[in-house]
């Protein structure tokens, strides 16, 4: 680069190193996980570093440092927040148990109810166009909020 290129650079780079810290820092908070916590560090320290008189490679350099140097440090904690742990209630027993229809269940009119272990919970078909009599056996598929969706119960 000639000299008059280097010292325009010199003379703005403090003020690329704010915007980046903003921008970074905008983009972190508008996302639920750490997306880009190490870039406003990094750019941070490129900040100080312009500021205290470092070359544009030198500042770039504190920057690719210091952003992998704080992505390395947070990993074990991006990585705990991300791996969210099912927790398994009473409610999950349910599955894969014989249930019998005491409502006829019909998807499209959102009617249909079946007990099973006991209790008496909504349910729903696993497919939708198919409509279950009252007395008829179903097997618990899955739970989706407070409703049990079912199929036909092949051994019946």
């Amino acid at each position: 680069m000639n000299s008059h290129l280097l010292s325009i650079v010199s003379a703005y780079a403090p003020y690329v190193w704010v915007v980046a810290v903003i921008v970074f820092a905008v983009l972190e908070g508008l996302t639920a996980q750490l997306v880009s916590i190490w870039f406003v560090i990094g750019s941070i320290g490129a900040l100080i570093a312009s500021l205290l008189g470092a070359p544009w490679w030198a500042q770039g350099v504190v920057f690719l440092v210091l952003s992998l140097v704080t992505l390395v440090a947070t990993r074990p904690l991006v990585h705990k927040m991300s791996h969210k742990v099912n927790t398994s209630t009473n409610a999950d027993r349910v599955i894969g148990k014989t249930a019998v229809v005491t409502e006829a269940i019909d998807n499209l009119e959102e009617k249909g109810q079946v007990r099973v272990m006991g209790s008496v919970w909504t349910a729903r078909s696993q497919n939708d166009d198919v409509r279950i009599s009252v007395g008829q056996n179903v097997v618990v598929q899955k739970i989706e909020g407070v409703k049990l969706i079912v199929s036909f119960d092949s051994k019946a």
